[in-house]
């Protein structure tokens, strides 16, 4: 018989609706049996025991909030009964054990990526264009208009042609303008077939603002260019902003004093004209395609993967399905050598004790600590606070406290000890699970995680979240069927048979595995890619939830 609700960890007081439960619905739950106060919705919880005003909730075996009022058993959880509530967080326990999961059937594999003179290999092959300063947007639209359609690189746009007929259908009168098509868009095979893409890239920083973001700004596009899925760039600068050439050059040559790919730096204030820029920004962005399109795909063990650990319009099963099957792909990449990275630190609110107990020392324990009360502190100086990170979506799904949300999100980091945290911006180095230190907002969070270098980001969804990035292949893992089969055109793995019983966390994280390596070697394109998603948003290190 089919699971209509679970318990998710043995020391929680209240359980999870898998399917709408109607009124009086009878809960046989450890040999007591009871009957529901009121209609639960599927992804809600309600409480397995009587709850006092005051007691704590608890769900995957931490506090998640607190109950406002009381809550009798088998009533609904609500933003009205309950508030959020936490944990407090202090020095790391040092007794850190970790069971590695069954690894062999990804033992001596390897997908096809592109090798780079630094030893890190790219699952693409990019070659990027991006301003120092909002300024130069538009020579990168210009830029952009000049070298996509006449290289092969802009399919058809379906969309442009059915304007055109609905322009001449309006023109004839009496056509029935409702009977018009989209047409199929025609695959156009790139003049450089080595190259995936040039990416333009665009924002709103580099001037105007804090030096510390202008620092930050260039922190990241140096990732960018540092990243294996870049094969160089081209970089815009107008001359006066506080995103200085000389900043981002120093970030560079910190990250990678070896850096060898092309890699030209155009300033408009200099050049004179904007003919003369563009011009030469051209013939130089060519030269360098000319370059790129000589690499080839070779094989390479799965250690040399970086994967981002990502998820937005989360829901209640999020936590259950979607989410630990990529924590179970980051213990296996681990296991293997290689790195992951989890993001979002709004939406680790709750749970940082066991992450601080996973940090393999104490450096990295105090250094996430440090961020998280730093982090923590500045949105309630703002009259914010992590407390007020959940959307409305995400309340309406189930997810009613932050606590709640973040011991749900953060499944996506498994259970392998943390070998490093990073601040915002800085580059991955060392193998095993980093945490990065991003805002929870979906295209920051993912910008930041290639600027660190990934070079694939799971991005897990209950509701749909239409993201992807410039460089690094999102892969949309979708935490409920209805959603994979309501938006298909954005999600690559359904995650919804967890929920189902169809197949367990460690099946599901298989076979989320095996799409990595055929993403990686370029056998598949994600849905963000084929959308051609390329979503860019620096963080201004002021408060971004």
């Amino acid at each position: 018989m089919k699971q209509k609700f679970i318990k998710i960890h043995p020391s929680d007081n209240v359980l999870v609706a898998l399917e709408a439960l109607e009124a009086g619905s009878e809960i046989q739950w450890n040999g007591t049996t009871f009957l529901l106060k009121e209609a639960v919705r599927a992804k809600h919880k309600f409480a397995q025991k009587d709850l006092e005003v005051g007691d704590r909730i608890f769900m995957y075996g931490g506090v998640v909030g607190k109950a406002n009022q009381s809550i009798a058993r088998g009533e609904a959880l609500t933003v009205n009964n309950v508030s959020h509530e936490t944990e407090d967080f202090g020095d790391r326990n040092q007794n850190l054990l970790w069971e590695k999961p069954d690894v062999s059937q990804f033992k001596g594999r390897t997908f096809k990526g592109y090798h780079r003179s630094d030893g890190q290999v790219g699952t693409a092959n990019y070659w990027v264009v991006i301003p120092l300063v909002f300024c130069e947007n538009r020579n990168v639209s210009v830029l952009k208009d000049a070298f996509l359609e006449e290289l092969g690189f802009a399919p058809p746009n379906k969309y442009k042609s059915y304007v055109k007929k609905l322009v001449a259908n309006y023109q004839r009168e009496g056509t029935d303008r409702d009977s018009i098509l989209l047409e199929e868009e025609i695959n156009i095979s790139p003049f450089f077939e080595q190259v995936d893409g040039i990416k333009f890239l665009t924002h709103q920083g580099g001037c105007g603002g804090t030096r510390q973001d202008s620092e930050a700004l260039c922190a990241l596009i140096a990732g960018y260019l540092n990243n294996p899925n870049v094969a160089g760039g081209t970089i815009l600068s107008l001359g006066c902003q506080n995103a200085q050439i000389s900043i981002l050059k120093d970030k560079l040559n910190v990250l990678n004093p070896n850096f060898d790919k092309p890699l030209y730096i155009l300033e408009q204030q200099r050049e004179g004209t904007e003919e003369a820029l563009l011009v030469k920004a051209i013939h130089h962005t060519f030269e360098g395609l000319i370059a790129a399109n000589q690499a080839t795909r070779q094989p390479a063990p799965l250690n040399k993967l970086t994967l981002g650990l990502e998820c937005g319009g989360s829901d209640g099963f999020s936590g259950i399905s979607a989410n630990p099957a990529v924590g179970h792909v980051s213990d296996i990449l681990v296991a293997l050598g290689g790195k992951t990275m989890l993001a979002e630190f709004p939406e680790l609110c709750g749970v940082e004790q066991q992450l601080l107990n996973r940090c393999v020392n104490d450096t990295i324990a105090n250094k996430f600590m440090h961020l998280m009360k730093t982090y923590s502190a500045a949105a309630v100086a703002v009259g914010s606070g992590f407390d007020m990170n959940p959307s409305p979506g995400n309340i309406k799904d189930g997810l009613i406290t932050d606590a709640m949300k973040s011991a749900g999100a953060a499944k996506k980091g498994g259970t392998s000890p943390v070998t490093d945290v990073l601040d915002y911006a800085e580059y991955t180095q060392k193998p095993g699970l980093n945490l990065l230190c991003t805002p929870g907002n979906d295209v920051e969070s993912t910008s930041a995680l290639a600027g660190s270098g990934a070079t694939i980001i799971l991005f897990t969804t209950g509701l749909g979240t239409p993201t992807g990035n410039p460089i690094a292949p999102v892969i949309k893992i979708a935490s409920n069927s209805k959603l994979a089969q309501r938006m298909p055109d954005i999600i690559d793995v359904d995650a919804g048979v967890v929920i189902t019983g169809e197949k367990s966390i460690p099946q599901m994280g298989e076979e989320l595995m095996e799409f990595i390596i055929d993403v990686a070697s370029g056998k598949k394109k994600t849905k963000a890619q084929q959308l051609g998603q390329d979503d860019f948003i620096p963080w201004k290190r002021g408060i971004s939830l």
